[in-house]
């Protein structure tokens, strides 16, 4: 069985595991039809159920698949200048690109533009610039997993936090983050195991169950974990109670989900490459759809016409996540900006000193390896 190694982009000439490209495809499709689901879901208890089962574990998914390959961050200005690009600068232009979205096709000349406050999908871009950040620290301490458990459980108890900048989801799914950063390969072989595998079927038949009880018992917000316990409506002591069992479901079922991802090269596979495109990208088919009434037709309502819709949100993230779309939106996506950063004297010192080497009769096709490896534990 292959060790499972950080998905690498062509220009760093090592290969991608599929795994985890693969379980980055798989995941933005659920995340992709979750949200379609979103304008559907009250007319249906089962679908609902099934959706709450979906929220509890693809976030979680794609946040530990996040962290495990941020383990190696530190503050070399090489991985500093990928966060700003691929990270700050996405966040900046879809913040603004949203509203202005909403203006136009909405036609709310109100909307207001602000980097504080993200819209819709772009607070998983805070989280990331964030927990990015915050890697040299958790990689310090010496029980980094129960201190950010601490710090979700405390932000759950805590509205005078407000909505700027996302901190309450930025902290309550930080321990997700903090999971990445500790799990090693081994790990996720674990979850790969034909044993784990069977019992994973009886284990999403009782979720299933579960998430079609709870419909009618649970606030659906807690999934979201974008709310504090007061603001919810409950005690304030139900929050961490809430953290602590939200994060024990989550990792039951992100468990099951890893263990059915293919290990294998398939169609899609390439896909997982692209899945920050998707995740960015799909939000205005969505919001389209609800600001022109698309959702509104009564056969979508019906059984057969959710399966059509979970159908088309499926094959729109798809076409999002492909090479061309990921060639027409790089600029937005990850600009390379070289104008903006001074150039590394030490990278340049070893440019000049291999162009030398080849001046003076060294082997031409030897090149020193850089430091400068790109980050690639994208979305």
């Amino acid at each position: 069985m292959p060790s499972p190694r950080s998905p690498q982009s062509p220009q760093s000439g090592k290969q991608r595991d599929a795994f985890f490209d693969n379980a980055k495809y798989l995941a933005i499709v659920l995340v992709a039809i979750g949200h379609a689901w979103e304008p559907l879901k009250g007319d249906s208890r089962i679908l609902e159920g099934v959706y709450t089962v979906v929220y509890t574990f693809h976030m979680p998914a794609f946040i530990i698949i996040s962290g495990f390959f941020s383990r190696s961050f530190d503050m070399r200005p090489s991985r500093l200048k990928r966060l700003i690009t691929g990270v700050a600068v996405p966040y900046i232009l879809f913040e603004t690109a949203y509203p202005l979205f909403k203006r136009v096709v909405d036609h709310d000349p109100g909307q207001e533009i602000s980097l504080l406050d993200p819209w819709y999908l772009t607070w998983f871009l805070v989280a990331l610039f964030l927990w990015r950040l915050t890697t040299p620290i958790w990689n310090l301490v010496r029980w980094p997993l129960p201190i950010a458990l601490g710090l979700a459980m405390a932000a759950s108890v805590t509205p005078e936090i407000g909505n700027d900048l996302d901190l309450q989801r930025v902290l309550q799914f930080l321990p997700y983050f903090v999971l990445g950063l500790c799990m090693k390969p081994e790990h996720f072989h674990m979850v790969r195991r034909r044993s784990v595998r069977i019992a994973s079927v009886p284990v999403f038949a009782v979720a299933l169950a579960v998430g079609w009880w709870a419909v009618p018992r649970m606030n659906t917000a807690w999934f979201y974990h974008r709310d504090a316990a007061q603001e919810l409506g409950v005690q304030w002591w139900v929050g961490p109670v809430m953290v602590l069992a939200m994060f024990g479901c989550s990792l039951v079922l992100t468990a099951c989900f890893f263990a059915w991802v293919p290990r294998r090269h398939l169609w899609f596979t390439a896909l997982g490459a692209g899945t920050l495109y998707g995740y960015l990208l799909h939000g205005f088919v969505v919001k389209a759809g609800e600001y022109r009434g698309w959702f509104e037709h009564d056969w979508l309502h019906r059984p057969l016409g959710q399966i059509f819709v979970s159908a088309v949100a499926a094959v729109v993230v798809t076409l999002l996540c492909t090479k061309p779309v990921q060639r027409v939106f790089r600029f937005a996506m990850e600009p390379k900006m070289e104008w903006a950063f001074k150039q590394d004297a030490a990278q340049l010192a070893r440019d000049r000193r291999q162009n030398e080497n080849g001046e003076s009769g060294g082997n031409p096709g030897k090149s020193d390896k850089s430091d400068s490896t790109r980050e690639t534990a994208r979305v």
